[in-house]
């Protein structure tokens, strides 16, 4: 399902966050949204997934605005897993927590069926946490709840993802396998990602923001280029497709750079 966000403005306590943000997702793509501390990536989330209002410009999601559908309308097209995501109340097992995904499919008084069991147990299997099924979710280590929300988010079968610094404190091998997870599901998906490394390996695209302005946008070896590295986030650095089809970053032997940018 195709994101298209047009001229987004966000203020804050009467301060400007967002300025003319642009941005498209195409069906199926992952989009990778990189930038310094404070640039407004967290917030340009909020306003993708209707936790925030802007003040002007507009999100649409498969062509409809979101803030013309129903709350429970718009859930069922985009999902989010957030930083905060871990403070799930209660003592709920890893098979209820997923099963939280289903409720924008329910009304007021709606029980779940067959559908929404099997939406549950498609959800699991991929993530790969049917060995945890009857754990509580509380229990679980960082990577293993990570594998959990993005189960609860896919289990709502909305057609956007939406994931605030998903791969955060988790270790190497854990990013790489959420990653791969993503990709592979072939959902249109939107992440703020702190790893350029890990941003240049698994995205299709690349916006960066800086003070609230997408500074550059595009396939990644046009946005990661040397001149970029250096001016928005303060390293001596390029980006390189190798033999084996993987763009890495290779940083100079002193990586940091003179410029104001170089204690982001």
């Amino acid at each position: 399902m195709r994101l298209s966000v047009d001229r987004l403005h966000i203020t804050l306590d009467r301060h400007p966050v967002l300025d003319g943000v642009d941005i498209e997702a195409r069906p199926g793509d992952l989009v990778g949204l990189v930038g310094p501390n404070g640039s407004g990536k967290s917030t340009l989330l909020r306003a993708v997934y209707r936790s925030i209002r802007p003040a002007d410009g507009g999100v649409t999601v498969g062509g409809d605005d979101i803030w013309e559908l129903s709350a429970r309308a718009a859930a069922r097209r985009t999902a989010a897993v957030l930083q905060d995501g871990n403070d799930t109340s209660g003592s709920l097992t890893v098979t209820e927590t997923v099963a939280l995904g289903r409720a924008p499919h329910h009304g007021l008084l709606g029980r779940d069926g067959a559908r929404d069991e099997r939406a549950v147990r498609d959800a699991v299997d991929l993530c790969g946490v049917r060995h945890l099924a009857h754990r509580d979710y509380a229990s679980l280590s960082g990577g293993e709840r990570q594998r959990v929300l993005l189960a609860r988010a896919l289990a709502q079968e909305a057609r956007l993802l939406v994931l605030d610094e998903l791969t955060n404190h988790l270790d190497i091998r854990a990013r790489f396998e959420l990653l791969r997870l993503i990709r592979a599901t072939g959902t249109t998906t939107l992440a703020v990602l702190h790893d350029l490394d890990l941003a240049a390996r698994f995205c299709d695209h690349l916006v960066v923001l800086d003070h609230g302005t997408v500074v550059a946008g595009g396939p990644v070896l046009d946005v990661l280029t040397p001149a970029l590295l250096a001016e928005v986030f303060g390293v001596a650095a390029s980006a390189r497709r190798h033999a084996d089809g993987v763009v890495r970053l290779t940083y100079a032997a002193d990586p940091l750079t003179a410029g104001p940018r170089a204690m982001h």
